[in-house]
């Protein structure tokens, strides 16, 4: 992980450079059609991001209920991504007649001009009122062959989301399902953080919406149904793709080996930085799930490329959480050691519980 000021400097400079984003030439200045007749989404590509969410029109009703019109399709990931215990819609939307393409298992889907893919953190049980509460809803926008980010701040009576890209913090306190309160200072990233999660070496790329983090079984109005299956129906995702799809496991699942449930955590959290072309790619760890079969990529008797901290003297002490700097980052919320650096700003207990486990049921083999 880099050090701080090398951090911030270069997320600072990201800004500048992605400032750009927004000044994009359209495909066309007529509105998108959206998929299916009659679907009420308004997308111009010569003026998106637009200042508020509302204007899109991509829910109906009270737009806090998060109920879709047509054409937005409700999606889910196997293993989702930890952002300080928040939990997650996520929606899709392309135009009429332009359809995502299968790449490969383990990259995201090749998405048309004028896609735009959506994600709403929120607490269900938010403090005084006991009530749910938004916190932002971030849009990528595919335009010109290119991905543009646009974040969208809830107000406090939940009635609207506005543009902001500056990063800001929600203070609020939330109560989990056993009803014990936690004082939260949510941080919803800036621009330039969503550059350094979302970047494949000099393009923006979307981190879920991959083929092995979306073959599973997820749940409609018209009843469950194979999630890439409903996306060819929907129009969304050309047909032909891989019958056998090297598949991530879900990471909280009991029934899975803990290997598979670290390797699944990491792919998601981590990978995104830690692999050729990633924002930590100078690290030697490589956390994708196709890369993780290799006992090495996971940094196993690996030794820290920097003194690190005393005793701490593998990024995976095979046998020993207590030496390993995988485990001492994961554990840490110290903005200059904790991993992964953005998205988190506190403990997820039951993810360093299980990697803990799983380090110190291996044999020592770091001798």
């Amino acid at each position: 992980m880099a050090p701080r000021k090398f951090v911030l400097l270069t997320l600072g400079a990201m800004v500048a450079g992605i400032a750009a984003c927004r000044k994009d030439q359209a495909l066309s200045p007529d509105t998108l059609p959206g998929a299916g007749s009659g679907s009420p989404v308004v997308l111009n590509l010569d003026s998106v991001p637009y200042a508020k969410l509302s204007d899109y029109h991509f829910f109906e009703g009270s737009m806090a209920d998060m109920r879709p019109v047509q054409g937005v399709l409700p999606y889910t990931v196997i293993t989702p991504s930890f952002g300080d215990y928040a939990s997650k819609f996520r929606f899709v939307w392309m135009p009429a007649g332009r359809q995502a393409r299968y790449v490969a298992d383990h990259k995201a889907l090749d998405f048309p001009d004028g896609t735009v893919l959506m994600k709403s953190p929120y607490y269900p049980h938010v403090l005084p009122e006991n009530r749910r509460r938004l916190l932002d809803t971030r849009l990528m926008i595919k335009k010109d062959g290119a991905w543009i980010f646009a974040e969208y701040v809830w107000n406090a009576e939940q009635t609207e989301a506005f543009l902001n890209m500056n990063g800001v913090n929600v203070p609020l306190t939330w109560a989990d399902d056993a009803g014990q309160a936690h004082e939260e200072v949510f941080h919803i990233p800036s621009l330039g953080e969503c550059q350094a999660c979302h970047m494949d070496h000099d393009q923006r790329t979307p981190i879920g919406a991959k083929p092995q983090n979306l073959n599973t079984t997820a749940n409609y109005a018209e009843g469950p149904m194979d999630q890439l299956a409903k996306w060819v129906a929907q129009g969304y995702l050309e047909s032909g793709y891989p019958a056998h799809i090297e598949t991530v496991a879900k990471w909280d699942d009991p029934a899975e080996p803990a290997d598979r449930r670290v390797r699944a955590y990491l792919d998601m959290n981590c990978a995104h930085c830690h692999y050729d072309g990633g924002f930590c790619s100078y690290r030697p760890m490589r956390f994708a799930w196709h890369e993780t079969t290799n006992p090495v990529n996971l940094g196993i008797c690996v030794p820290p490329q920097d003194p690190f901290t005393p005793g701490v003297n593998y990024i995976v002490h095979a046998g020993n959480a207590n030496r390993s700097m995988l485990y001492y980052r994961l554990s840490s919320t110290d903005e200059a050691v904790r991993m992964p650096l953005l998205e988190r700003t506190v403990r997820h207990e039951e993810a360093i519980a299980l990697v803990r486990d799983w380090i110190n049921a291996m044999p020592d083999t770091c001798q």
